[in-house]
């Protein structure tokens, strides 16, 4: 058996096009064609990356007479997984409704605190016919507070339970079956205007969310400068909420496809880079809270929130630097 006919069996028996196997090896669609057909022969580079890739020997793909595939004797090669064309659709369609979930559930974190601060400031206002103690907003604030949060807590575990059947994309290795990337690519590309509309909105909300608390400060009346910032924060969590209503649709399209920051060689990057903004993002919450909590002074510690997005660039910034010296390495 000649080495076209050996390539060509071997692709199909993976269930992979020309196309597939051109973009897993980098070349165009006609180079794939003119090895099934004889026309030319891979270099050593490409014989080695085929050999690699479906697992045989380089003898049995250069050696006519051997007939039968020989594997490569790997004893550390793990099982890849295969995601089908039903799998597939299931997971975009599942990542499709955890984007709303996931946007309410960190609308809900974003605006949690907005009680508590509009009672606070409530008590300190003097009107006929209108009195809220302090521990009375204190009381009802907080526990609004902690209702809103433990709503978003439990949409964010049920996300991750029922994440569980596909938490193998995000973590092993796996290859798609013939027609999963020609409808991912379908997908994306219909959904690429609401992605692109979404990411406008958000943007422009999160740049123009300290409109209202520049206005508040004009005037002197600490009331009002309290109903400034909710609705600076009110704002700030929908501009967060349509970034995650496009960004986790968009970004489980990637993750099919290996493309963006999902390509291959930047696994590990992302690992790290998705640890790094968990612990951050954690230890700000915390001295957000400690620090609410301690002093009581809710009308300014809310600072606390965007120059940790201020600093959350530089971080990402170093974190990038510091893998890329090591990839080099």
């Amino acid at each position: 058996m000649i080495l076209a006919d050996k390539i060509t069996n071997l692709r199909k028996k993976n269930g992979w096009s020309q196309e597939e196997l051109a973009e897993k090896m980098q070349v165009s669609r006609q180079a794939v064609s003119k090895w099934e057909s004889a026309q030319t022969v891979p270099d050593l580079e490409k014989i080695l990356a085929l050999s690699k890739l479906f697992g045989v020997t380089t003898d049995y793909l250069l050696k006519d007479e051997i007939e039968d595939e020989e594997f490569t004797d790997d004893a550390d090669r793990v099982p890849v997984k295969r995601v089908s064309l039903a799998l597939a659709n299931e997971f975009l369609e599942w990542r499709k409704r955890a984007a709303k979930r996931i946007a309410a559930a960190t609308f809900l974190c974003i605006v949690a605190v907005i009680p508590l601060l509009l009672l606070a400031a409530a008590s300190e206002v003097s009107a006929p016919g209108f009195s809220v103690s302090e521990n009375l907003a204190a009381g009802v604030g907080l526990a609004v507070l902690l209702v809103l949060v433990a709503a978003a807590a439990a949409i964010f575990v049920s996300c991750g339970f029922k994440s569980a059947p596909f938490e193998f994309i995000d973590k092993e290795p796996f290859e798609t079956e013939y027609g999963v990337d020609g409808m991912v690519k379908e997908k994306q590309k219909t959904y690429r205007a609401t992605y692109v509309k979404y990411n406008i909105i958000a943007t422009c909300l999160c740049i123009l969310s300290p409109i209202p608390l520049f206005a508040g400060m004009v005037t002197e009346k600490e009331f009002f400068m309290v109903v400034s910032l909710t609705v600076t924060m009110f704002l700030a969590g929908i501009g967060a909420a349509f970034f995650i209503l496009a960004g986790v649709r968009w970004a489980s399209m990637q993750k099919l496809l290996k493309e963006g920051d999902y390509a291959l060689r930047d696994q590990r990057k992302i690992r790290i880079k998705e640890s790094v903004s968990t612990v951050y993002w954690l230890s700000a919450t915390a001295v957000y809270l400690c620090w609410s909590f301690l002093t009581d002074d809710w009308e300014i510690t809310w600072v606390v929130w965007p120059v940790a997005g201020i600093l959350f660039a530089v971080v990402m910034c170093l974190c990038n630097l510091f893998i890329d010296r090591d990839t080099e390495r």
